[in-house]
């Protein structure tokens, strides 16, 4: 080949200015995250990268910045895509234009339904999406041995996906009670990937346990709810990762911890947001806004959502703009706003025009919901006393209460207590397997009268149904099935508000726009019936995540959830 040929050197003629670059942004006041500091520079990007970086450029297009501020690209440190609601490619159309530029996805979702289609999907989509989409390899398919998923994933079902380009390494040892407790089925995956990436998940870990859990090898966690849970983090070598999804939000309460002498070692995350709130509220741009109004500096904001978070993970090739890096850039207005006005990805301009281009792989997992119809008297919760186990929600958070009420006791079977704002909760399994009911009660709701059912059910997605009357629980179970997934809210015999999901259960293949409108309107039909969260349907898919303290519900009945480990509990 012939040396005016090579790539290499027609990026080298642009960067010398002897060709113009393909694309200038000219007078932008550019964000060195390498140095913190800012100074009115042009851009020349060719070949999707920066090519130079200095005065008077010259592009075949240029684009005036007129002062705007020219930030990296952001960087979601955790997610999952499946908590969008939406397809992968109805995701970027709303992230990429927010500045959301790389995400790094655990499947696990899809994966506790499908098994390694899971991958396989989400791989065929990273080769079509102009956003960097890397993909972490599920490590719990189930969560925890206390529950039924659709899918068991072994460390032979992950190696086959472990040298794509697209995966970067382990996501998250969520079972941190097997871990500590030697589980050889988690140890295996944690000692395949010694040499690689490993995502963390220990909420609440501390001291000699939170020690023994880091031994096993995972380097960043996004779960951490208290100032001096994410310090002690920091201080033993983990990269934190400051969460806003839309149920748990933490960004306010950790900003303190982020400054300029550790934004190298943070990063952000959103892990479960929903539609609505990406489209009312942003993405990454909405979680370093909350950091920033909470009184973390601003510059350190915007190197932990870019360098800090690329470091994470070793992405070498982005997180600041300079020469020879991924031309993933913004054009912001105003840094303490986040005020996105250009985006820049993969050396191409974020247009309408990007997003009609391209194929998309066909979506896997509908006809997912195999559950045969249920009755009122399936959710009978026979007792021979009052006293029981309750779960307390808190109210924008995982982490639940362990809770002991007394309620009324009818024909020997325990009732629901709505004046209380006790409900029942129960979960359905629905992949088949054996059809078990697990049957619970839970409080924080409020006074609602009626049922609330969904196919997401965290993480093995079987069914969960919250309600105050038997009737409508079967009602709302049973719509859900005959929609192949989805949410669905009854009361008084009749459906009010309903949202299919015929994704697995859990992603509709509509647009971003509609599926929040339809989640719009189940939450002001909860909020009818007496329903006092702001987030209904996410608090109740959360409920069965064992892994999660301190009680929670599965199809095998309640788990309390510590340090030493998982077990059931029996009442």
């Amino acid at each position: 080949m012939a040396a005016a040929a090579h790539p290499l050197a027609r990026r080298i003629d642009r960067a010398l200015g002897r060709r113009p670059a393909e694309l200038v942004i000219r007078g932008a006041r550019l964000l060195n995250t390498a140095t913190g500091s800012i100074a009115r520079r042009d851009i020349a990007i060719g070949d999707g990268m920066v090519l130079a970086v200095g005065q008077d450029l010259v592009g075949e297009r240029v684009i005036e910045a007129r002062g705007r501020f020219a930030v990296p690209g952001f960087i979601d440190a955790h997610v999952h895509l499946e908590s969008s609601m939406v397809l992968p490619q109805a995701f970027e159309r709303a992230v990429l234009p927010r500045g959301t530029t790389t995400v790094v996805a655990d499947p696990h979702e899809l994966a506790n339904v499908l098994g390694a289609e899971a991958f396989r999907y989400l791989l065929a989509c990273a080769g079509r999406a102009q956003l960097s989409l890397f993909i972490t390899l599920s490590s719990c398919v189930p969560a925890s041995p206390l529950e039924t998923s659709g899918a068991r994933l072994e460390l032979e079902d992950l190696l086959p996906f472990a040298d794509h380009p697209a995966v970067l390494g382990l996501a998250e040892l969520m079972d941190f009670p097997g871990v500590l407790a030697g589980d050889p089925r988690l140890l295996a995956k944690a000692w395949a990937f010694r040499d690689r990436h490993i995502d963390g998940h220990a909420p609440l870990l501390s001291g000699a346990a939170l020690d023994a859990y880091l031994v096993a090898g995972p380097r960043t966690d996004h779960e951490c709810t208290r100032i001096e849970e994410a310090q002690e983090k920091l201080e033993k070598g983990m990269f934190v990762f400051l969460r806003e999804g839309s149920v748990a939000k933490n960004v306010a309460t950790l900003a303190p911890v982020l400054g300029e002498r550790n934004w190298m070692r943070l990063g952000f995350c959103t892990d479960d947001r929903n539609p609505v709130e990406i489209l009312e509220e942003g993405h990454i741009d909405h979680a370093l806004r909350r950091a920033i109004r909470a009184g973390a500096p601003v510059i350190a904001c915007y190197r932990a959502a870019t360098l800090g978070a690329a470091t994470a993970f070793g992405l070498r090739d982005r997180g600041v703009i300079a020469p020879g890096y991924r031309a993933d850039l913004l054009l912001v207005e105003d840094l303490e706003e986040v005020a996105v006005s250009a985006v820049v990805c993969g050396g191409r301009l974020v247009e309408p025009e990007l997003f009609a281009e391209r194929e998309w792989p066909e979506p896997p997992g509908r006809n997912s919901v195999r559950r045969a119809q249920v009755a009122a008297g399936d959710f009978a919760v026979a007792a021979a006393q009052p006293s029981v186990p309750v779960i307390g929600v808190r109210p924008f958070s995982l982490i639940t209460d362990h809770l002991t009420r007394s309620l009324p006791l009818r024909a020997g079977a325990l009732q629901a207590d709505p004046d209380r704002g006790i409900l029942k909760v129960c979960v359905l399994e629905r992949h088949g397997r054996h059809g078990r009911i697990g049957r619970g009660f839970v409080e924080g709701f409020g006074p609602m009268r009626g049922a609330l059912c969904a196919s997401i059910g965290h993480d093995s997605h079987n069914l969960v149904v919250v309600g105050a009357d038997d009737a409508d629980m079967a009602l709302a179970v049973n719509r859900v099935v005959a929609l192949q997934g989805g949410a669905v809210l009854a009361a008084g015999g009749r459906v009010l508000a309903e949202l299919p999901l015929s994704v697995a259960g859990l992603m509709s293949e509509a647009d971003l726009r509609e599926v929040a409108l339809g989640l719009r309107t189940l939450r002001r039909a909860a909020r009818g019936i007496g329903c006092i969260l702001e987030e209904p349907l996410m608090q109740l898919a959360f409920l069965p995540l064992a892994v999660i303290p301190h009680l929670k519900i599965t199809d095998q009945g309640y788990v309390a959830a510590s340090p030493d480990g998982l077990r059931l509990l029996r009442f």
